[in-house]
């Protein structure tokens, strides 16, 4: 019988599921998926989850990049600017790491860089978004109607398009091997690929490809990353959107306890965007995430929220600490979205004189939360608090 390279390659990226059962389950508790992982990199993941028993890191996308009216000024963020403090987490992106010319590339490697390393130095935590430029047709990032490929199976082993997402990954991993801090060590990272994947608006996105090949891009891209390209400075974390009701709905398309450190939800749409609020069914969502976490062993964060314009100016407190503080979950983190430099209405964080800024330093003194300049150090294993 006759079988293609693709398909055999598939059975056998996907016969590890098969193979979940309770010693394999154990042998991924509560520790990285990466056996060689860094020093730094164990000592971030164990104390993102010993904080979590009473705290939540506070995190804001972009926030030393650029904010509202302003870009590229060193050690500058909104949030120091309404709190006296940088958030404890920062969110990049590695969009600008592939589908342009190698001399953006190599510009986009440099910002970066210093932006993990800098973050690093001070203390914080830094997780990586990736907003991929669909490889196999133009259409950027998001799913465009007669225009973009349905690219997922084109990349897996045995795909069209396979060597150029191992160069793309590539890319990834000299990067990765290079944000060395001032003590010489590896920075860590918090790497969240192929997010809201359960939604339709990105080329990943569940409409646009099948399971298996979905669990199949995620676990060579942890495998190649990890065990060919000699990565150790990665935590992977798992973030759909908040599309499911249910446990067995958010594990889908989930790849497996051994290919994910962290498990996340994106959630807008239940915290008051375009005015519906329904944050009972979203704190429900939140525990979902937060229980399979604790049983499989796993860390777990609010991976993305916010208020665009924040107008409820009590949202921090009133409803964003309240859900977070619900239900005794464990969350390592929440992360708000970007302040755009030019827009007028794009943000999600306060700058000062917005409307929210009292409230959020009410969030801010909580001693729930945590923002950069209350961390411990968090690339030593000790006891915490």
């Amino acid at each position: 019988m006759y079988f293609s390279l693709r398909s055999v390659t598939l059975v056998l990226l996907l016969s590890t599921l098969s193979r979940t059962g309770p010693l394999l389950a154990r042998e991924f508790r509560n520790k990285p998926i990466d056996s060689k992982a860094t020093r730094e990199t164990k000592a971030l993941y164990q104390n993102l989850r010993r904080l979590a028993k009473k705290h939540v890191l506070f995190g804001h996308q972009h926030a030393t990049e650029y904010g509202h009216g302003w870009a590229g000024e060193a050690n500058r963020s909104d949030v120091k600017s309404v709190s006296g403090s940088h958030p404890a987490v920062i969110g990049v992106d590695f969009s600008g790491l592939s589908g342009r010319p190698p001399a953006a590339i190599e510009q986009a490697k440099a910002s970066l860089r210093k932006q993990i390393i800098d973050t690093y130095d001070r203390g914080g935590v830094t997780t990586v978004a990736w907003h991929l430029s669909n490889p196999a047709s133009k259409g950027g990032f998001y799913w465009v109607d007669s225009v973009s490929a349905p690219a997922v199976s084109l990349l897996i082993p045995g795909g069209s398009h396979h060597e150029q997402y191992k160069e793309i990954l590539r890319t990834i991993a000299d990067l990765a091997n290079s944000v060395r801090g001032k003590d010489g060590t590896l920075a860590p990272m918090i790497f969240r690929p192929y997010h809201e994947f359960d939604g339709g608006w990105f080329w990943w996105g569940k409409p646009h490809c099948k399971r298996e090949d979905f669990i199949a891009l995620w676990q060579f891209t942890v495998s190649y990353l990890r065990d060919s390209l000699q990565v150790h400075n990665f935590i992977y974390a798992f973030s759909p959107d908040c599309l499911f009701k249910t446990e067995a709905e958010y594990l889908e398309r989930y790849p497996g306890d051994e290919w994910v450190d962290m498990l996340g939800m994106d959630n807008y749409a239940d915290f008051g965007r375009n005015g519906r609020y329904n944050v009972d069914v979203g704190i429900q969502k939140l525990k979902i995430v937060s229980d399979y976490a604790q049983k499989s062993g796993k860390l777990a964060a609010f991976t993305e929220t916010g208020l665009e314009s924040i107008p409820d100016t009590t949202w921090w407190t009133n409803t964003l600490l309240k859900a977070l503080k619900a239900e005794k979950m464990r969350l390592s983190y929440v992360l708000v979205w970007r302040n755009d430099r030019q827009s007028a209405t794009h943000y999600y964080a306060p700058y000062p004189g917005q409307a929210s800024a009292p409230d959020f330093l009410k969030f801010y003194q909580d001693p729930y939360t945590l923002f950069e300049t209350n961390l411990p150090n968090m690339y030593k294993r000790k006891r915490l608090f």
